[in-house]
C-alpha cells in the first residue's frame, strides 16, 4: 500500500491550515473540502488518501484542536 495520500495530505496541512484552533464542522469541512481538490489537481484520488488515512475530516480536525 502506498503512501502517497498520506504524504500529500500531511505536507497540504502543514502548508495550509490556519494557526488557529477551531472545532467548527463548517471551518472543517471547507478545509478538507479544499485539500480534496488539491489532491485530484496533483492526480490523487479520494479513494487513495481514505485507504491510508480514513475521514478528512477527522485527520483535519484533529490538527485543529491540537493547534
Amino acid at each position: 500500500m502506498s503512501t502517497r495520500g498520506f504524504n500529500f495530505l500531511d505536507k497540504w496541512m502543514a502548508e495550509h491550515l490556519p494557526d488557529a484552533v477551531t472545532d467548527d464542522p463548517g471551518t472543517v469541512t471547507d478545509l478538507a473540502d479544499q485539500a480534496m481538490r488539491a489532491a485530484d489537481k496533483e492526480g490523487i484520488s479520494a479513494d487513495e488518501i481514505s485507504e491510508e488515512v480514513g475521514s478528512v475530516f477527522e485527520i483535519i480536525l484533529e490538527a485543529m484542536q491540537s493547534r
